[in-house]
């Protein structure tokens, strides 16, 4: 995989996140424990899920 797939492949995992966010995370890092944080921070507040999704997969 290129760099210019890993980008895009990232771009579109963010895009999905302000969408659904734990679907994001999800995509990322699979049924671990920052999936099921996402769950919980979107179920509290739908903003702090989607701010948790993105500093997750760009922290990748």
């Amino acid at each position: 995989m290129t760099t210019r797939d890993s980008t895009l492949g990232d771009v579109l995992k963010i895009l999905l996140s302000v969408v659904l966010p734990p679907v994001g995370v999800f995509l990322e890092v699979g049924l671990g424990k920052h999936f099921w944080i996402n769950i919980l921070l979107t179920l509290l507040g739908y903003f702090p899920g989607i701010i948790h999704a993105v500093y997750i997969i760009a922290k990748r």
